[in-house]
C-alpha cells in the first residue's frame, strides 16, 4: 500500500460484469454512491478515458459534498483509474477546506479500482491514493467500506 492511501479488498458475490455496471452507470451508482445515511443527489459520467464525473452526496443532515475526477484508464470489467478531486456544484475543483476538512490534501487524489473474476464472484480491490495520514485517512477508509457495504445490498438487486 502507498504512504497516505487506503487499500480495500471485498468479494461481492456478483460477476465482474454487474459490479462494473454499478460503477459507471450513473443510475447504479446513485443507489449505493457516499457512506451509511448519505444519499447520492447527483451522478454524471461521461465514462470514456479523458471522460470526467460530477457526484454529490448528500449528508443526512443536508449537506452536499461534490467531488469530480478524471478516467485515467478504463479496461473494461478489470481495471478503472481516475483522478478524484473535491468540488463545487459546478464541478470546479475545491481545497478539501472548503468542506471543512483539515489536513494537508492535495488538490487532486487518485483511484485505482481492480475488478478480477473469482468463481462466479468479483473480487474488488479499491486503492485511494493522496490521503493525508492519522484521522483524515481512517475516516476516508471508514466512508469507502461504509459506501462498498451498500454496493454488495445493492447488487443483491441487480441478479
Amino acid at each position: 500500500m502507498v504512504d497516505g492511501s487506503i487499500s480495500i479488498t471485498m468479494i461481492f458475490d456478483a460477476p465482474p460484469e454487474t459490479v462494473w455496471k454499478a460503477w459507471t452507470e450513473p443510475e447504479g451508482v446513485k443507489h449505493w454512491w457516499g457512506p451509511k445515511g448519505f444519499t447520492a443527489a447527483v451522478s454524471k459520467l461521461d465514462f470514456r478515458v479523458g471522460g470526467t464525473y460530477l457526484y454529490c452526496m448528500r449528508s443526512p443532515d443536508g449537506q452536499d459534498f461534490w467531488s469530480t475526477g478524471e478516467y485515467r484508464e478504463i479496461i473494461k470489467n478489470q481495471r478503472i483509474v481516475a483522478t478524484d478531486n473535491f468540488a463545487d456544484e459546478e464541478g470546479n475543483v475545491v481545497p478539501a477546506s472548503h468542506y471543512g476538512m483539515s489536513g494537508k490534501w492535495p488538490l487532486e487524489l487518485l483511484v485505482t479500482l481492480k475488478f478480477q473474476e473469482q468463481n462466479g464472484k468479483t473480487r474488488f480491490t479499491l486503492q485511494h491514493e493522496g490521503i493525508p495520514s492519522g484521522e483524515n485517512r481512517d475516516l476516508a477508509e471508514e466512508r469507502w467500506r461504509e459506501s462498498l457495504k451498500k454496493l454488495a445490498e445493492y447488487l443483491k438487486t441487480e441478479k
